[in-house]
């Protein structure tokens, strides 16, 4: 997902989005141990998804503290 459109976005669905790809890295994880991953760049880039959605969380917690 771009960053752009993660911007875009209340903290709320943030946090929902959150915790579905934290699930799905999950069950990818899984599946590459037993051997069902094809395509292993997919965990890669839902931890760089994971990363961004944290890091906007931050920002926004940041921002309206000051």
């Amino acid at each position: 997902m771009k960053i752009k459109e993660l911007r875009e976005k209340p903290v709320e669905d943030l946090k929902v989005l959150l915790k579905e790809s934290q699930e799905k890295l999950r069950s990818l994880k899984f599946d590459l141990a037993t051997g069902k991953v094809k395509n292993v760049r997919q965990i890669r880039l839902m931890k760089k998804d994971i990363a961004r959605i944290l890091t906007i969380i931050t920002k926004s917690k940041y921002e309206k503290s000051n």
